[in-house]
């Protein structure tokens, strides 16, 4: 009898390894299968989902600028504030995105739900482009709201797309694990890949062919995007969602506050916690208890009343919370100064689309006959990405695994702090290209002319370089350390987190443009970025946020150098 039961308990659990073990099921939520579903053959879809997007978004944003100067006949510095306000709303909106996908409706829906709205205000910003004669109220009015539709749409997108598609590797699978970072490295390479189409054919096709077309086909891509995440369907893996993580990180505070008098137990086993594997949280493992924030623990107290109240009920999360909900506000907490010391970074990254571009309107852009529009000069940017994928992914990381004896070659710390690095040798270079042009414009005495400078635009091309592979390191770094750091049911809001940065980084650069403009300008001088380039210093902006970039360097190591990793029962 015993031999029987013994034989069928092998054969269940060698049944089970057929189905994944992180949780994962299919679209109408029942248990799935290994070799039926995820892995690279879902990603395929989801890559190329990505990849389509990317190309609609960056069809809109890298020549953005060039659109509102020269079509709505803004200034400079009103263009480059519109543009960096606007991309920083672009990631201010997932952390809407995230929150749903995480409480009610799951990524699945929240991708499709918010591409519909993304849709939506492509087709609105292209109609109002396509409107003959000169901009009227209206028409910007209407460009303005296709614009922050596009915006309100991503924030569905951005933050469960790559979750999802990470979501496709089972995290319990010693062979599907170590994918997920290699999924990282060619999701970044899909986005870049749209962006490379965006900075060359849609950009030229935007100055040369008019505005309505080029911004026709990035809606077309819009569609297409939508169309190859739909067919995909029947082989992605679900996470369930798992309540709100909001409310449980509220139910934490306030049940620690209530108990702010308790002692807590020389024993953690004391600590209240569900029995069994499975923690209480839909679609989340239990966490390891750890030393850090202690007062949080109070959380997870049972007092007597709480025992004596809730006797055959089940205890109230406003009063005891599990140590794995009350582990997710400490990890949370923990995250928190890294994702701060990433702003910055992202405060140069928008200068692609902001200052570089204004710097380039005023360099040679004659190639022999050819005219390079200088939206296309982000190109490099790009380019420098493709390249470096690939090779931090086949040759740096299997090099440096030798060394590490890590899964991934580099901890994704050490991998976000080498990007942080290569940022400020980008705005040291954009700083010297700027010295050598209003060099030149001293000597040909073109300072009070608002005219090209005879240097070639391509001298921009080593800033838009380094800023390609600190994104490489930095910005994929900084979504795999977030989907990895992050608790199971939190990976979408902690990604949203990560798109933050970028929101914030933007709008930083809004600020400082506006201080800078506000101070430089006291007393009727030109100011530092005027109209006329060429009677402003450039140069002197790029070294400011060189010099931020290195002190949120230092800032970035000691904080690094102290975080603990998550630890999953």
């Amino acid at each position: 009898m015993e031999e029987a039961l013994l034989v069928e308990e092998l054969l269940h659990e060698d049944h089970g390894k057929d189905y994944t073990g992180d949780g994962s099921v299919d679209l109408k939520g029942r248990p799935i299968l290994k070799h039926q579903t995820g892995n690279w053959k879902a990603c395929f879809f989801i890559l190329g989902t990505e990849c389509c997007e990317r190309l609609a978004y960056y069809g809109i944003a890298k020549n953005l600028v060039s659109y509102l100067t020269k079509n709505l006949h803004e200034g400079n510095v009103s263009a480059a504030r519109n543009v960096t306000t606007w991309q920083g709303t672009c990631y201010l909106t997932p952390l809407i995105g995230a929150i749903l996908a995480d409480s009610y409706w799951g990524k699945y829906w929240t991708i499709a739900s918010f591409a519909t709205v993304y849709f939506i205000g492509m087709a609105v910003l292209t109609v109002s482009a396509s409107l003959p004669g000169q901009s009227s109220p209206s028409q910007t009015l209407a460009f303005f709201l296709g614009l922050y539709l596009i915006a309100l749409g991503a924030g569905g997108i951005k933050p469960c797309v790559s979750s999802f598609g990470a979501d496709q590797f089972d995290d319990t699978d010693p062979v599907e694990r170590p994918k997920k970072g290699s999924f990282f490295n060619w999701f970044y390479f899909s986005i870049n890949t749209g962006s490379l189409i965006s900075g060359t054919i849609l950009v030229y096709i935007q100055d040369n062919y008019g505005w309505g077309l080029g911004f026709g086909i990035p809606t077309l891509f819009m569609a297409l995007a939508i169309g190859s995440f739909f067919i995909g369907s029947g082989i992605y893996r679900f996470q369930k969602p798992g309540g709100s993580p909001i409310i449980r990180v509220c139910q934490v505070i306030v049940a620690a506050f209530r108990k702010w008098r308790v002692q807590l137990p020389a024993d953690e086993s004391f600590l209240y916690e569900v029995p069994g594997k499975n923690s209480a949280i839909e679609g989340s493992r239990k966490l390891d208890h750890t030393n850090e924030l202690r007062f949080l623990d109070k959380a997870a107290v049972m007092t007597p009343y709480d025992a004596k109240s809730n006797a055959s009920d089940i205890p109230s999360p406003w009063r005891l919370c599990t140590i794995t909900q009350v582990e997710e506000l400490k990890i949370l907490a923990r995250m928190f100064p890294i994702w701060a010391t990433s702003i910055v970074f992202s405060a140069v990254y928008s200068q692609n689309s902001s200052m570089f571009l204004e710097q380039g309107m005023v360099l040679d852009k004659r190639i022999g006959s050819f005219t390079i529009p200088p939206a296309s000069l982000s190109t490099f940017d790009v380019i420098s990405v493709l390249i470096w994928v690939p090779v931090y992914d086949k040759i740096l990381v299997p090099f440096a695994r030798r060394f590490s004896n890590k899964e991934r070659g580099f901890t994704e710390l050490q991998r976000m702090g080498i990007g942080l690095f290569l940022s400020i040798l980008a705005m040291v270079s954009a700083a010297l290209v700027e010295i050598k042009r209003l060099e030149i414009a001293q000597e040909l005495n073109l300072t009070h002319e608002k005219v090209e400078v005879p240097l070639s635009i391509l001298w921009q091309i080593p800033q838009y370089a380094l800023v390609g592979a600190g994104e490489v390191f930095t910005f994929i770094g900084q979504v795999e350390f977030f989907y990895d750091q992050s608790p199971d049911a939190m990976r979408s809001l902690c990604t949203a987190f990560a798109l933050v940065t970028g929101s914030l980084g933007s709008y930083l650069s809004s600020l400082i443009l506006t201080l800078v403009s506000y101070f430089t300008t006291l007393g009727g001088e030109p100011g530092w970025i005027p109209d006329n380039l060429n009677e402003g210093h450039l140069d002197r902006f790029f070294w400011l946020i060189a010099g931020l970039s290195l002190i949120n360097l230092v800032v970035y190591v000691w904080c690094a150098l102290r975080y603990k990793y998550k630890k999953a029962a």
